[in-house]
């Protein structure tokens, strides 16, 4: 009876550590994957945005090419 009991008691531990561990790992998992999401949504993601702004503001509306660039290039 004692030792059926101790049995159950140690399994109960055992499966409860390692329910534990798992869960922990994917916790952390998680909080990787939603930092580096942040850290991309609101650090990288303004920065590229407004370099893409500057630059299409900054670029040409239509470049001139010459006579013979054209001809060139259609050939």
């Amino acid at each position: 009876m004692i030792a059926s009991l101790l049995t159950l008691f140690v399994v109960g531990l055992i499966a409860l550590v390692v329910i534990s561990i798992v869960l922990s790992i994917i916790g952390a998992i998680f909080g990787l994957f939603f930092g580096l999401v942040g850290f991309l949504l609101f650090k990288v993601a303004p920065v590229l945005l407004l370099g893409y702004v500057i630059m299409r503001f900054l670029a040409p509306r239509r470049s001139r090419l010459s006579a013979a660039d054209r001809r060139w290039l259609e050939s």
